[in-house]
């Protein structure tokens, strides 16, 4: 049996790969739950108590991947991470490096990978979990392991920025963007976003989006343009904030937390914007920052 306080010492790491392997922090805490209710018939001569209950939360995390694929097939339009603050999901004993993992873009990125691969890739490139350990937790042979990061990391490789900015850098490049976007000036807003930009919006047919992926210069600065000439409404609050890891604003609309837009950039421009707006993904957000959610529009 694993007592309480050891599984509170842990259930920060636990909740940190729940969500890197879920994309949904409350489904991470239901996980972490379930893992400490397992706790209690826990073996009572471990070798290492994180290592035996980061097994459980990765079974329990691939059990609702899978089933999570049907689901995603039938959401409508762009299924997105939920958003986190960046601080929720990067431990204490989490380096700069691991910074990326908990972005956006990586997180969406990590959806073209099969949930083994996920987790295999996960374990050993993210939290540096040796491929014997990372084995046993999938019930699998090393070497298969070993497949798994390769064929993971040749994708993940494919669609990584070739030149990420550090956190001041990107938060510099937005923060010229929106001198742009207050301008209302589209020809402007250009000179900050990368040519084959994307904007792509979650709102699971609650709130109102666009249903399909935007994507190039053109289209995308129009798009924000447009948004922003609601910022004149005085009920409209924006508020720059640092969630998965990258600069994002949050919008307030008369008191109720209705968007997060997330950039992602390179080393100079930004390369995507995604903005999510389906209340159900903004719900632990709204908890943890003490803002009452929007109601579905």
């Amino acid at each position: 049996m694993i007592d309480a306080a050891t599984f509170q010492v842990l259930r920060p790491h636990l909740f940190s790969v729940a969500y890197r392997m879920l994309g949904s922090a409350a489904e991470a805490e239901d996980v972490v739950q379930d893992a400490w209710l397992r706790a209690a018939s826990a073996p009572g001569d471990l070798d290492s108590t994180r290592a035996w209950l980061t097994t459980v939360v990765t079974r329990l995390c691939l059990d609702r991947l899978k089933s999570a694929r049907v689901q995603r097939e039938e959401y409508v339009g762009p299924w997105l991470p939920e958003p986190v603050p960046t601080e929720a999901v990067e431990t204490a004993e989490d380096q700069l490096a691991r910074r990326e993992s908990v972005t956006m873009a990586f997180l969406v990125l990590l959806e073209t990978l099969t949930p083994a691969e996920r987790a295999a890739f996960l374990l050993r490139e993210v939290f540096e979990i040796d491929y014997d350990e990372v084995a046993r937790a999938l019930e699998m042979t090393p070497a298969a392991v070993r497949q798994l990061v390769h064929r993971a990391k040749v994708r993940v490789a494919e669609g990584r920025p070739r030149f990420p900015a550090p956190p001041e850098r990107q938060r510099e490049i937005v923060s010229r963007f929106f001198e742009a976007v207050r301008k209302g000036d589209p020809s402007l807003l250009q000179k900050h976003l990368a040519a084959d930009v994307v904007f792509a919006a979650d709102s699971g047919g609650r709130a109102a989006a666009a249903r399909r992926q935007v994507t190039g210069i053109r289209a995308v600065s129009r798009l924000m343009a447009g948004i922003w000439r609601y910022s004149a409404d005085p009920a409209w609050h924006t508020e720059v904030a640092d969630i998965n890891g990258e600069t994002a604003l949050v919008v307030v609309y008369a008191g109720r937390l209705e968007t997060v837009f997330i950039f992602s950039t390179d080393a100079d421009r930004i390369t995507a914007i995604r903005a999510v707006r389906n209340p159900e993904k903004l719900a632990w957000l709204a908890e943890h920052t003490g803002l009452p959610l929007t109601s579905p529009g």
